[in-house]
């Protein structure tokens, strides 16, 4: 059966053509021929011009998704074996590969889709129909080129089970993809032991994406006495105890978070300096304000306040706040590590935030380093949405 073909309305669909994936349902003025959601189809200016070929899918605001731009290209197997191929050689240049996000969507030219790797272990997050469709080739293809340099993969777990699925007609998922395995997975990320909940725990089980970020803050550690802020299960807060930190004190507000850290904390040997605590973080540091508490070092490391354009303000409120409650706690020439992972709260926004929480504490801030995402979650310039990660490093001195 012949593709359909989608044209573009005349002078529509710019951030495609300077280099997006993406085209939305108000840039397109007709599809000529039968198709079915998740098919692929062809896709052309108003003129005709061709521009490339990609997935349709009428349910979502995100109608086409490009997968290549190439008109004598044909998207089948071999097609697929080369985007992986590349996104895992990519890999290998760039970051330790023990555990690292192998594919991240759009940034690796397969949109909507995110493969990561906990040591053996594969976990695949869908979030497209017509990705969806080529899940089962993208992981055969994976352990093909990871088997070609002596990787075998344990089992495979799948995590689709984000929202955003439903706004594509495709229903929540998690199971295991082939036979069952165990989905506590040990790993070393920078020197400390991790038992990785793959099944149940956040996303995908871990976040990657701050590997060399949590890296950063151990050179700021030895001898200090520090405060990690949502720390999830526990990883800012044992890179801080790997480092030498003299005590470190962990908050989360989930339960099951808080136990995987002290199991994370106990595997490190560390349960004697590292700590963890489960409470309401805004609720908590004004509480340690109180009562005269100070820190070394304090890393606020929250999750993402707004995840749409609606709630931005709300956010910069949250930001604030927290970042202002955070300075208040650092010694004077103690540091500050905070972060925004909300693709929404963009670079510049989060850099007034947190110079506004410095005015209004009377803080004088010394940068000592921006940071964003580790290298296996690459930047795509043009894809908006793969740069979300801010990081900042702060001497945080009183007003001199």
């Amino acid at each position: 059966m012949e593709q359909a073909t989608v044209h573009i309305k005349k002078g529509e669909a710019r951030s495609f053509k300077a280099g997006g994936l993406w085209i939305y349902d108000n840039e397109i003025q007709s599809v000529t021929g039968d198709f079915e959601n998740g098919d692929m189809v062809t896709v052309v200016d108003f003129d005709g011009y061709f521009l490339g070929y990609g997935f349709i899918n009428t349910r979502s605001k995100i109608t086409v998704r490009i997968m290549s731009r190439r008109k004598d290209e044909t998207v089948n197997d071999d097609f697929i074996e080369m985007r992986v191929r590349n996104a895992w050689e990519y890999r290998k240049s760039t970051v330790d590969t023990g555990s690292c996000r192998l594919i991240f969507g759009e940034a690796d030219f397969l949109p909507g889709i995110v493969v990561d790797k906990f040591s053996d272990v594969l976990v695949v997050e869908s979030l497209a129909l017509g990705i969806d469709r080529w899940k089962p080739v993208i992981l055969e293809k994976l352990k093909k080129v990871l088997a070609e340099d002596g990787i075998s993969v344990r089992g495979i777990y799948e995590r689709s089970d984000a929202k955003v699925r439903l706004q594509e007609g495709l229903p929540r998922y998690k199971g295991f993809v082939g036979e069952p395995f165990d989905t506590k997975v040990q790993i070393t990320e920078n020197g400390v032991k991790y038992i990785v909940d793959v099944e149940d725990g956040q996303k995908t089980g871990f976040f990657l994406d701050q590997k060399y970020n949590r890296l950063a803050i151990q050179r700021l550690c030895p001898g200090k006495r520090v405060l990690d802020c949502f720390t999830h299960t526990g990883s800012f807060a044992l890179n801080a105890g790997i480092a030498g930190a003299a005590s470190v004190l962990g908050v989360d507000a989930s339960e099951l978070g808080v136990a995987q850290a002290r199991e994370n904390a106990e595997l490190n040997g560390l349960s004697h300096r590292v700590s963890f605590l489960c409470a309401d973080v805004f609720d908590l540091l004004p509480e340690l304000e109180a009562k005269g508490e100070k820190f070394d070092v304090v890393i606020l490391d929250p999750p993402a306040f707004t995840k749409s354009r609606a709630s931005v303000k709300n956010a910069v409120k949250g930001y604030r706040e927290i970042n202002m409650r955070g300075m208040k706690l650092v010694k004077d020439g103690g540091f500050l590590a905070t972060c925004s992972c909300s693709h929404f709260m963009d670079p510049e926004l989060f850099a007034k935030t947190i110079r506004e929480a410095a005015v209004s504490c009377h803080k004088r801030l010394r940068q000592v380093e921006y940071r964003t995402q580790a290298a296996d979650h690459p930047i795509l310039w043009a894809a908006d949405s793969s740069y979300y990660l801010k990081f900042y490093i702060f001497q945080v001195c009183d007003e001199k």
